[in-house]
């Protein structure tokens, strides 16, 4: 099964999405099963996971119900309050919900690395590998160090990089930074990646597969087929490129790789990470 790891669903509102921002005009209406529908069958994507876009519990319960009427979206990235005392509860009121196969915080918008270190916020992440659920790490690339100081806390907890860590990207120069930083990371097998929202990070007024491939490169050699799934971050894609045209991107990208490698990070990957059924 071909599984776009990453995209997103939503009802737009601009009290709920105040991250939309002015610039991002084309994500201001609703995203739905149905437009999602249309993507992937153009695609040739058979499964989905769907990844919640504000921190929630309303849109975790929101995107399950979605998922269970639908048969495609095949997986569930939710919100949970994992600096709460009651976090055990809140587990067990998804502990019936077969799709939920991960959580993740939106670390990437918080002021400080200051949550990756709180006590509250461990305590929280070490209830879910006896809940069955994957951590999504999602991080900006200056974050990274800490991000690893974090997953060493946890070691048999299953961790996915969010969108390679969003390093900035460039046709003229490459972060050298990041690709220590995430080899560093991807030495830790415990933790997956996520080939995913690379174009919204170009930083030229044009982007191509060679701006990104040297990115690609050192994510396939860190974390390798077996650790490394395709996704598209859609919609928030389309801020630079169309659903279709980053599928077509990935697989030029993994073109060179042999058949059962690239199949691993069409889908298989992600099967495996996220214990997909089907897959």
């Amino acid at each position: 099964m071909r599984i776009d790891s990453h995209l997103h669903l939503w009802r737009y509102n601009s009290l709920e999405y105040p991250w939309i921002n002015d610039g991002m005009s084309i994500l201001r209406r609703d995203y739905l099963p149905a437009d999602l529908k249309d993507q992937i069958d153009q695609a040739g994507i058979q499964g989905t996971i769907a990844v919640q876009a504000r921190q929630t519990l309303e849109e975790t319960r929101w995107l399950l119900e979605l998922a269970r009427a639908r048969s495609f979206i095949v997986g569930v990235v939710g919100w949970v309050p994992l600096v709460d005392a009651d976090i055990d509860r809140v587990l067990a009121e998804f502990s019936g919900e077969t799709k939920l196969r991960a959580v993740h915080h939106v670390l990437q918008d918080e002021p400080d690395d200051a949550l990756m270190h709180h006590a509250d916020f461990h305590r929280g992440i070490s209830r879910l590998a006896a809940a069955g659920l994957v951590y999504d790490v999602l991080i900006y690339a200056r974050r990274l160090a800490s991000a690893i100081e974090f997953v060493d806390r946890h070691p048999r907890q299953p961790f996915v990089i969010d969108h390679i860590a969003k390093p900035v990207i460039a046709r003229m120069s490459f972060d050298r930074l990041w690709a220590g930083q995430t080899r560093e990371f991807a030495r830790r097998d415990h933790g997956a990646c996520k080939l995913s929202g690379m174009a919204t990070e170009v930083r030229d007024p044009e982007w191509t597969t060679e701006t990104i491939r040297p990115y690609f490169e050192t994510v396939l050699d860190a974390f390798g087929p077996d650790r490394l799934m395709f996704g598209t971050d859609w919609p928030v894609c389309l801020l630079r490129c169309g659903y279709r045209q980053w599928v077509s991107a990935a697989e030029e990208l993994i073109s060179s790789l042999s058949t059962s490698d690239q199949a691993r990070i069409m889908g298989l990957t992600a099967g495996r990470v996220y214990g997909l059924d089907g897959s």
